[in-house]
């Protein structure tokens, strides 16, 4: 697909990497959930993000589970298969990019470096030179709180006069409503956003222009659903997001803790064959294990 700044829109989750019970990748419940995934309303999906466990993984791994990713999304020509690129170097980023943009990557999400606090000029030229390397568009992920870089919305905004396929930025701050608005302001609406956090924040995001959300993908069936409902203008967005938000917010509290909450929550819907995380992963209490239950209790009707 040909993608604008209007297109990338609606619900995005960011997909799980799925492990045997050793700790090995298990490709057949990984290509069950993205069947699953993308027979939910979903309108594209989003691999390597933080919630996939990236970090975990090997060159050859990211590698065939990325081909996968992309085989099962262009299957659906009206959803888009984004690979977010997370290398720290240049070199690496760029040739991260090209081949997934070769692979077929409607678009991609870079993730800036930020280990031992590169200088600005150095993340704006990391994010020019995968830029100049591909033709898809590009989502930026700015998650100050994830990587301590602090980047004001002028940076995006003068990094797209230069390179008009950087289209998008995810938005993580803590809150992002207001550097949501800033960016559509200073970019006379030519940048879109997408905000994350588990959709935390998506009634205020939405309600200030953002594109859609892009939250894990172990209950994509309520997101799809609030959406739905916000688009329509109904007023029970705000009741299911009020039944839905305490247990964001406790889920939220650690990205190892969110992980392990969408991996658990697969698991027991029978969407992937283990909850396995490789190590180090968070580990459930009883209190913790019983959240997780009172939740499909209580949203199992949205199944």
């Amino acid at each position: 697909m040909t993608i604008t700044v209007s297109d990338l829109k609606g619900i995005i989750p960011i997909v799980a990497t799925t492990f045997d019970p050793r700790g090995n990748v298990d490709t057949d419940s990984f290509r069950q959930m993205l069947r699953h995934l993308l027979s939910t309303g979903v309108h594209g999906l989003t691999m390597f993000g933080l919630a996939s466990e990236f970090y975990k993984l090997t060159e050859t791994e990211a590698d065939q589970l990325m081909k996968i990713f992309l085989e099962e999304t262009s299957k659906y020509k009206e959803k888009a298969g984004i690979v977010s690129i997370t290398a720290h170097s240049v070199e690496v980023a760029v040739r991260s990019a090209k081949k997934a943009e070769e692979y077929g990557a409607d678009a991609l999400m870079v993730l800036p470096p930020f280990f031992l606090h590169p200088s600005r000029e150095a993340i704006g030229n990391h994010i020019e030179q995968v830029a100049k390397a591909v033709r898809v568009p590009l989502v930026i992920q700015y998650a100050p709180n994830q990587t301590g870089i602090q980047l004001e919305p002028e940076f995006f905004v003068r990094l797209q006069t230069k390179f008009a396929n950087v289209k998008y930025v995810k938005v993580e701050t803590q809150p992002p409503g207001k550097y949501i608005s800033q960016l559509i302001d200073q970019s006379k609406g030519s940048i879109g956003s997408l905000v994350g956090y588990a959709g935390v924040q998506m009634d205020d995001a939405l309600k200030r222009g953002a594109n859609g959300v892009q939250p894990g993908c172990s209950f994509s069936e309520i997101y799809v659903e609030l959406y739905r409902l916000y688009q329509s203008g109904d007023n029970g967005f705000d009741e299911l997001f009020k039944r839905l938000l305490p247990y964001l917010s406790y889920w939220m509290q650690g990205i190892e803790l969110i992980i392990k909450a969408e991996k658990t929550i697969l698991y027991r819907r029978g969407i992937i064959a283990s909850d396995y995380c490789r190590q180090p992963s968070y580990v459930f209490d009883r209190v913790e294990e019983a959240k997780i239950n009172e939740f499909l209790d209580k949203f199992n009707h949205l199944f």
